[in-house]
């Protein structure tokens, strides 16, 4: 099935997602972080921790990081679950160039490894993680549906996953002043930080386009995972999706 936020790209209509999501992740990389957490006001660690937090009890020693962007969530899950083996995946050479540096600060190196991969065709075998997670990440998929049977196919039987999702709030009066955050706040520093002008003009489409709550809920069920639940955090900001195969 073909998802609205599918055919909203950064650059131009006739290019790839996939191909032009990789080229603008590599444009903003040197200044993702520092403008990440300008935007979210630091409120996105919060938000790792609770997905996280979920995942904890379950042990997870084999754990898949999904459009890892410069590691934030790979190296907190590090922290905080101990796997035996972390790796986080991304299309951007750009962005895994970051956070393997932060994973040396960290002193995690040869803990956690970067590996290029596309979400929609993962190399790694059938049942190879215990869970995944994904961060702020799969709303950029060139597929979603394709996206999320493919970590369903290479999770364990009962093996776990984890979205943490911007979503649009619903309810006044956050609904109004996010959509002036969205339309006015978030280019203007955008261009400011990055000098890439269409990023973030991208990114509130791209939320606001995405399928959220209950519709994607459902899409997750439909990929083959089951005990779907989903929790929204601060105001309806972000959404926390969680789910066993």
């Amino acid at each position: 099935m073909n998802y609205p936020q599918e055919n909203i790209k950064p650059y131009n209509a006739d290019e790839k997602k996939s191909v032009q999501v990789e080229k603008m992740f590599d444009n903003i990389a040197h200044v993702y972080d520092r403008l990440n957490h300008t935007l979210s006001l630091g409120i996105d660690k919060s938000w790792r921790r609770k997905a996280i937090a979920w995942l904890k009890p379950f042990h997870p020693q084999r754990i898949m990081d999904v459009a890892t962007g410069t590691g934030d969530f790979a190296i907190q899950a590090y922290q905080d679950l101990l796997p035996e083996e972390l790796i986080g995946t991304d299309i951007s050479e750009g962005m895994m160039n970051v956070g393997k540096e932060k994973v040396q600060r960290n002193g995690l190196t040869g803990k956690i490894i970067f590996a290029k991969e596309d979400c929609t065709s993962l190399t790694f075998g059938a049942e190879s993680f215990d869970a995944v997670t994904v961060a702020f990440g799969v709303r950029n998929f060139e597929d979603l549906d394709k996206g999320l049977s493919e970590i369903c196919r290479v999770l364990t039987p009962n093996g776990k996953l984890v979205i943490l999702e911007l979503s649009y709030p619903e309810k006044f009066p956050m609904k109004q002043l996010y959509a002036i955050y969205s339309r006015i706040v978030i280019p203007t520093l955008g261009k400011l930080f990055s000098k890439d002008n269409s990023a973030y003009h991208y990114l509130p489409q791209s939320i606001k386009a995405f399928p959220q709550g209950e519709v994607m809920k459902n899409i997750i069920g439909k990929a083959g995972f089951r005990e779907v639940s989903f929790k929204r955090l601060t105001f309806g900001i972000c959404t926390l999706y969680m789910a066993s195969k």
